[in-house]
């Protein structure tokens, strides 16, 4: 218990630390980013104002170059050897590797999310990790029964579908990705548009992962599974409108699941 609320004030304060690093990149003297997110940009003038962006900039090349001597768990490139299986995120045994999942689906949910949204030209995304672990505790809580249907070893295509149709409804319900802070544009308008936009992919990239798993990695799989979420965007829209959400998706993703395995 004690430390899977250790893993939770981790991922909190990764995502507190990224919003002040944003903030610190778009203060520097040199910077082109959106104004409206200068941390001086709200201050009346004084003198030697000019001198904070200068400032940030230099903080930022000092954490930088600190970076660069952290040793971390960034993946070298995202693509769909990323993405792991339901069985790898959801495992079962002890509390170690339960943990483990937990952690390794976060991190990829992350950068798996930051990936499609640069896909669709949004620079600079705010996606709090801290929801997809939230994410992960609702899926352990509420569909334990999915989950243990997707994870099998005989598990069939419409097992894994309603497992993802679960996880993409818990991705939608706990909004990792913060729509305010990112702007606007056509690919990412409307309310729930930019949610469905970036988590359907990644949810049908991990049911491909399921469905694949014991296999060589595929790099193309998120690139196919967003031309495919595109394909079927309207179904999925509708699917999640609905009062029984999981239930209306599980067909969409099983076809989909289907056609692309």
């Amino acid at each position: 218990m004690l430390r899977q609320i250790s893993e939770d004030v981790r991922a909190n304060l990764k995502d507190r630390l990224r919003e002040l690093r944003d903030a610190i990149r778009q203060s520097r003297h040199d910077s082109a980013g959106e104004t409206s997110h200068d941390i001086a940009a709200n201050l009346p003038p004084f003198p030697g104002r000019s001198l904070l962006g200068h400032a940030a900039s230099a903080v930022d090349d000092a954490l930088t170059i600190a970076e660069s001597f952290v040793p971390h768990s960034r993946p070298l490139k995202v693509d769909g050897t990323t993405v792991k299986s339901l069985r790898s995120y959801f495992p079962d045994g002890d509390e170690d590797r339960q943990i483990g999942g937990e952690r390794q689906f976060r991190r990829d949910m992350y950068y798996l999310t930051r990936a499609v949204l640069a896909g669709y030209g949004v620079d600079n995304p705010r996606v709090h990790e801290a929801s997809f672990s939230a994410v992960h505790a609702a899926m352990r809580k509420r569909h334990a029964d999915l989950l243990a249907g997707a994870t099998a070893d005989t598990a069939s295509t419409d097992q894994v579908a309603a497992a993802c149709a679960a996880l993409l409804v818990e991705c939608l319900n706990h909004r990792p990705v913060q729509p305010g802070e990112i702007g606007t544009g056509p690919a990412i308008a409307g309310d729930r548009s930019l949610d469905i936009s970036c988590l359907a992919p990644v949810v049908l990239a991990c049911g491909l992962a399921t469905k694949a798993d014991g296999g060589a990695p595929e790099p193309d799989i998120l690139e196919i599974a967003v031309l495919a979420a595109e394909v079927r965007e309207d179904r999925i829209r509708q699917a999640c409108a609905q009062a029984n959400a999981v239930q209306e998706l599980t067909p969409v993703l099983a076809t989909l699941l289907a056609h692309l395995t």
